[in-house]
This record gives structure tokens, sequence and C-alpha cells, in this order.
């Protein structure tokens, strides 16, 4: 009876595909010879009847180049965004067969190349504006209780209560929960827990769901062998959702290599165009402030050379992106010989150590100003965790979980835990805290909202000594 249903969704969707797309190919011509054309061509446009010799190839290419990217699989559980990409992918690939049958079985007749590609884009916006519609109708019967799959929830843990959450935010889905088959009854499953995970094929005759979708913890994952046979040969869709919570802890996803699903348990935010952003996002603005910083900058400079016997800057050896180590500038702040006696340690208030400039220029964080420089190079950004120094790392990383993940990306002049005021002497618990949401959550958008809040709330902070 589904895969009936199914089948007629199918052929209503793929009918209603070639209508729109017949239509894209004939607005396409009228647009550039009727509508947008008419004062850049000669005034007798070419035959309609040529472009309609094109209409029964153009319906077959774009049938199977529907049919090769699966969008006539059901899509109940899909996302969106990722319906629109297929279908501007088989479009972009009907367009390249279409030329090529232009050019090799039309060789006696020209075609517009604007016709093309206004077709092009026609086409993916109307098949993409189709679906919706379809989806939009959809979400309405499954509303009022048609088209409506019945599931069964089995396993247990964070993964099964997402699932749940999911499914009650998105009721137009179609989805209806049966219950739950589960070892642990408690948790928000609103008294429909129905049997612990051995009874589960008893649940099956007697429940006869059209859909399983099984979320078991990690630690229970031994067991899907077993909930596979039970299962058995039932005619049912068949949906595993893994337990990325007790595995995953930086930005995890799912993936696809060479037919080949790849889970990421861990991931830097920072790939590809990302990287690329972020990249002239750095040397863009870095590059303006270095210059209006530049005579402060100079007039500092000069206050330690008169000050205080040493270099003007420190080169400290930090720790930066995949645990690489770069010397990080500083205008230096303390006597030269500062760390003879006492060895690495941090800072502490009212530190002997510091000369009488450099305390102000600490607590004022004018003394960051020349990582400007390490930005420019390309071993800093503007905005991420703050470097540590490689000694205090290999301490910090025995006795704090997680420590070392901040290292997935650059480390920044300010960052997320600096302007909520975790910084100098303070929690590094919450400091990675602080760290790992900005990595998990970054963007162009964030890292701005960091500076401009850097700047609103000016450079000073009571833990800067």
């Amino acid at each position: 009876m589904l895969k009936a249903h199914s089948r007629l969704f199918e052929h209503l969707m793929l009918a209603a595909d070639l209508v729109v797309v017949a239509a894209s190919w004939l607005a396409a011509y009228a647009l550039r010879f009727y509508v947008i054309g008419p004062p850049l061509v000669t005034p007798s446009p070419p035959p309609l009847r040529d472009y309609l010799l094109q209409l029964l190839p153009i319906l077959a290419v774009w049938a199977v180049s529907f049919h090769a990217f699966d969008l006539y699989r059901p899509r109940r559980l899909g996302s969106y965004l990722a319906e629109w990409i297929d279908i501007a992918k088989a479009s972009t690939l009907g367009v390249l067969v279409l030329i090529a049958i232009m050019t090799f079985a039309f060789r006696g007749q020209e075609y517009s190349r604007v016709v093309i590609v206004y077709f092009w884009l026609l086409s993916i916006a109307a098949a993409g504006l189709l679906r919706g519609v379809f989806r939009e109708a959809l979400r309405v019967a499954r509303r009022r209780g048609y088209n409506v799959r019945r599931a069964l929830l089995v396993g247990g843990g964070e993964s099964m209560d997402e699932v749940l959450a999911m499914l009650r935010r998105r009721p137009d889905l179609g989805v209806r929960v049966l219950g739950f088959v589960t070892d642990k009854p408690e948790g928000p499953h609103d008294g429909r827990w129905l049997a612990p995970l051995h009874q589960l094929r008893r649940v099956l005759d007697e429940h006869a769901p059209d859909m399983v979708i099984i979320a078991l913890p990690h630690a229970d994952s031994g067991r899907l062998a077993d909930i596979l046979r039970e299962i058995g040969d039932d005619p049912v869709a068949i949906h595993l959702v893994p337990d990325l919570y007790g595995l995953a802890t930086l930005r995890g996803g799912i993936e696809e290599f060479e037919g080949v699903p790849l889970i990421h348990l861990r991931d830097s935010p920072l790939y590809g165009w990302n990287r690329v952003a972020k990249r002239a996002f750095d040397l863009g603005l870095g590059s303006l402030v270095l210059v209006a910083a530049a005579p402060l900058m100079a007039v500092v400079a000069l206050a330690i050379k008169l000050t205080s016997p040493g270099p003007i800057l420190l080169r400290q050896e930090r720790m930066g992106l995949d645990g690489r180590r770069f010397a990080m500038l500083k205008f230096r702040t303390m006597h030269a010989d500062a760390e003879v006696a006492t060895g690495p340690v941090w800072a502490s208030a009212d530190d002997p150590r510091r000369t009488r400039l450099g305390a102000f220029l600490r607590r004022a964080s004018i003394d960051e100003l020349p990582q400007l420089v390490n930005v420019l190079r390309g071993e800093m950004s503007l905005v991420g965790p703050r470097p540590e120094r490689p000694l205090f790392v290999q301490e910090f990383r025995t006795r704090i979980p997680g420590y070392m993940l901040r290292h997935k990306v650059k480390a920044g002049m300010t960052g997320w835990a600096q302007i909520n005021g975790w910084r100098g002497n303070t929690s590094l618990e919450k400091r990675i805290e602080y760290d790992l949401y900005y990595i998990e959550r970054w963007s162009l958008a964030f890292d701005l909202s960091i500076l401009v809040r850097t700047l609103w709330r000016g450079f000073t902070n009571r833990n800067a000594y």
C-alpha cells in the first residue's frame, strides 16, 4: 500500500517536473525574443518551430537527470536546501547534455546561448518552487491526518530524546510516534513506553509500524545487530540515528565520499571558503588597524626604550593552530631579566616584575598591539582563543578535558572568552568552555560581533595585569 502511494507521488511529481521544464524552455524563448531581447535582435526572431524540436530531447534528458540525482525518493525527513541543491545539479547536468545534443545532432540550426542560460535559471527556480508548493500541500494534508507514517522509536538516551523533540517541532513531516521500545522507560515519553528492547518483536507484530527509528546510546551500540535481527524482513523503513553526543567533541558532521558515508566526530570549521574568508578578513581589517595604530605604537616603543633597559619587543613562544609553535610579539612590560629567578609563571596582580609603564600597558592591553604583525603573517587571527605557552599547554591538557581542541582554529588577539571576562588568572575550565563555544558556532558575523564588543567595552579588564 505504501509503495503504491509512493509510486503514485513519484509519477505525479515527474509529470509536474516535465511540465514546468517544458514551460521554462518556452518562457526562455519568449523572454529572449519578445520581452527582454527585441532591441538587440533582428526584427524577425527565429521560428518557434526550431525550439519546439528541442522539447523531446529536453524532457528525456531532464527525466533521466532528475532520476540520477534521486529527486523522486521520499524526502520526508530530508533537508529543503539539499533538495534545491540537487535540483540545481540536475539542471546543470541537463543543460550540458542539451548543449552537446545541439552541437552534434542539430548542426544545421543555431540556438541562442542566452535562451539556454535563461532556461537553466528558470528550470531551477520553477522546479524548486514546484516542490515547495508540493511540500506545503503535503504539510497541510499531514496536519489534517492524511499521508501520515507511523513510527516506532527504538533505543534510548539523548539521541532518542532529540529525535522526539525534532518530530514534535515538525508535525508537518507527518510522522506519528506510536511509542518507545527502550530499557529505560523514564524520560520525555508522554506515557508511550511500550516494552523493553528484548520484546521488540512482539511490539512490531502488535503495532505494524511504517518505519522504525533506531537511536541507541553509544554504550548500547553492540545491540544494533540484535535489533536488526528482530526486525528481520518486515517491510518497514529503518532509520539509524548514531549517538554522536557521546563521541563528537567539535563540529561533527556526516559526509559521503566515493559512496562511503563518513561521520566526522571532530573537525575544524575553518576549511575551504571559510578559511579563505577569515584570512581575507584578518588581512584587510588587520592592515587597517595596524596603520591606524602605528603612531601609538611608535610612541609606546619610544617610551619603553627611555624608561627601561632592554628590548622593546618581547618574542615569546606560543602554541597556535594545530599545535604549531610560533613567536608571539608583545611590547615588553617587565624587566629584561623577569623570569631568571621565577621561571615561566603567570603574571599576578601587583607583580613586582612589571615596569611602571608596563603595568599601564598591560591593564590597557596596549602591549598586545604588536600581535597585528602575527596576524598579517598568518600565525594568529584577530579573533580566536588566546594562545598559551607550550610549557603551560602540556600541564593544562592533562587536567582539563578538551583543552587541546582550542587549537583547531588560529589563536586570536581577542576572543569570546576574553570579552566575557575569562582572561588572566581566572578559571581555565570556563575559558575552555567559552573557546569551544566560539569554535562550534564560528562565523564571520560572530567574529565581527566579538571585535565590536571588544571596542565597546574597551581594552581594559580587571584581570589584565
